[in-house]
């Protein structure tokens, strides 16, 4: 789903108290609400058509499957996709996009894998992949791409790399020594805000295949590492497919993930969350101001996403999210960010919940 459009804050929000269990209360400000309703209209109705034009940017070349011994390899090779891809926008005049891979060739940062080709796709890691106890996946959802992988409408906290950041930074301050390596995770094909794929599980289905394939490289690189999902948007429908996909050949590394944090979500197809078949904690938050409140909870003849993970019916553990808009959870100082990166440590007793 959408993670940069707010709608103005209704002054019921302003008064918003909480209802049983300290849970938001579900009155409806019938504005914000047909606000939300004119997104997944706008998501059948308007079409995304290409511009005609043949994709510039090459295909990724090889690169060594993920183990301990490789890691630097992968990280080597993926700079060089990133300096072809930096001389390809150069060329055609993708300024947008030459101004982020710019930045990806900064010397401290390192990538897994990116893929320049249609919106992009890039998985960065911050920390130490190999010795970390904890390893937080970050899953974003609609609207990424490598242009925007750092920042998004001037808040860099609202993107897939910006996020993964605050969130590093946030356990550095809060648990000093607390062995935690974040993954910014654009591994799969986000969808367009104004498509229809928003509306439905296929973009994550396709997107649940990649990131358990990432989670069983992961365990091969550091198979003592607990793993918790942070998982905004449309991103939660992604885990949420993974984890009901939970057995098979990558079940020894799914149950390494010990947390599945779903904020901002539209649902993730389930109808609880034990449905999700997974022994992982799941967690469901969502701010005072996301207007994903007003969107219909619905799942009927493969439309729609299913019921609301803060919903009691869920039955996820609900955590506090103050005040957070849709694209604001991971925004410095807040309780959002500070209970997720608690979920991220794992350690369930220093959440806020209710």
């Amino acid at each position: 789903m959408p993670q940069s459009s707010e709608t103005p804050q209704s002054s019921h929000e302003k008064s918003a108290g909480h209802g049983p269990a300290g849970r938001p209360h579900r009155r409806r400000h019938p504005l914000r609400r047909l606000a939300a309703c004119t997104v997944l209209a706008g998501g059948v109705l308007l079409t995304t058509a290409g511009t005609g034009h043949a994709d510039p940017y090459a295909k990724p070349g090889p690169v060594p499957v993920l183990s301990p011994g490789t890691l630097d390899a992968r990280y080597a090779a993926e700079r060089v996709t990133i300096a072809k891809a930096l001389k390809t926008a150069r060329d055609v005049g993708d300024t947008d996009r030459a101004r982020a891979l710019t930045s990806f060739l900064q010397p401290d940062r390192r990538f897994l894998s990116v893929d320049p080709r249609g919106r992009g796709q890039a998985v960065e890691v911050i920390g130490d992949l190999a010795h970390a106890r904890r390893v937080a996946v970050l899953v974003p959802g609609a609207d990424s791409t490598i242009a925007g992988f750092d920042s998004r409408a001037g808040r860099a906290w609202a993107s897939p790399g910006g996020g993964a950041r605050a969130v590093y930074d946030e356990a550095r301050r809060t648990s000093p020594g607390s062995d935690l390596a974040v993954v910014a995770w654009l591994g799969y094909a986000a969808p367009k805000t104004f498509s229809s794929d928003i509306l439905t599980d296929t973009r994550a289905e396709r997107g649940a295949v990649e990131l358990r394939q990432f989670l069983v490289g992961v365990h091969r690189v550091n198979p003592s590492a607990q793993v918790g999902l942070l998982c905004h948007s449309y991103g939660s429908v992604v885990c949420g497919r993974a984890a009901m996909e939970g057995k098979g050949p990558g079940a020894p590394a799914w149950r390494k993930v010990s947390d599945i944090a779903l904020f901002g979500s539209p649902g993730t197809t389930a109808w609880t969350a034990a449905a999700l078949g997974t022994s992982a904690r799941v967690w469901a938050g969502r701010g005072a101001t996301d207007w994903m409140e007003d969107v219909p909870h619905v799942r009927i003849f493969g439309l729609g996403l299913g019921p609301d993970p803060v919903s009691r019916g869920f039955g996820a553990r609900v955590f506090q999210a103050g005040r957070a808009g849709h694209s604001d959870y991971l925004a410095p100082g807040s309780p959002s960010l500070r209970n997720l990166t608690y979920i991220a440590l794992g350690r369930p007793t220093d959440v806020t919940t209710g």
